[in-house]
């Protein structure tokens, strides 16, 4: 029991030493994620949250499930892409990405799916939770080499201590993480699956804006 209490107000004193200001929590029929968002990539905080007050994230669904790499919701590729097919000649609509070696793929990152485009720009309305799997010292030299990046003593350990997806880094907008509720993430990326990746029983969401005192709140039960 004490040792529970002290786990809580340790993750609540790292919390709030990193905290931003913007959460997000997503309800799921297997439990809540409280998310916070990222600060230094404002424009992919901004058009999230926006879309969230929409009601764009409201009984959406996973529909890309692949065990131990992500848990992608919001739109599809294919559906992104015919429709864009329907408007030959107009610009693809797509966020100006927001890298930054801060912000990397460990195991609970939020992360802005996208297509091959040479700027690596985001879909507006397309997530993905990373579970990825733990690291090696040998497999992180060898991304370091292969993608002509480096990673920093604490990404190694992140990488090495909880996972995560390194490859993944410097290719696509990481812009928020989970803060509580990664137990949930981890039983939603089990999900069976079909060849598509889609999970056979349906694994639906909904996101709700929250302020920091909220979120406090929420970390403190």
């Amino acid at each position: 029991m004490r040792l529970t209490a002290l786990t809580i107000i340790l993750s609540f004193l790292i919390f709030t030493a990193q905290a931003q200001s913007n959460y997000v929590r997503l309800s799921t029929q297997k439990g809540n994620i409280l998310i916070m968002l990222y600060d230094n990539t404002p424009n992919h905080r901004d058009n999230f949250i926006r879309l969230v007050r929409k009601g764009l994230f409201k009984d959406q669904e996973f529909n890309r499930v692949i065990k131990n790499f992500v848990s992608q919701g919001g739109e599809l590729d294919e559906t992104i892409l015919e429709r864009e097919k329907l408007k030959p000649g107009n610009p693809a609509e797509r966020l100006a990405a927001e890298i930054r070696p801060d912000r990397f793929h460990k195991k609970g990152a939020l992360g802005a799916g996208r297509d091959e485009n040479p700027e690596k720009s985001s879909y507006f309305d397309q997530i993905y939770l990373v579970e990825g799997k733990i690291q090696t010292d040998a497999e992180l030299d060898e991304i370091e080499i292969k993608k002509g990046i480096k990673f920093s003593a604490a990404q190694r350990q992140a990488y090495k201590k909880i996972g995560g997806i390194p490859r993944l880094d410097q290719d696509y907008t990481v812009f928020g993480e989970i803060v509580k509720g990664l137990e949930v993430a981890e039983a939603i990326n089990k999900a069976d699956t079909d060849q598509h990746d889609r999970p056979l029983k349906k694994e639906s969401f909904t996101l709700t804006i929250l302020n920091r005192k909220e979120a406090e709140k929420l970390i403190r039960q």
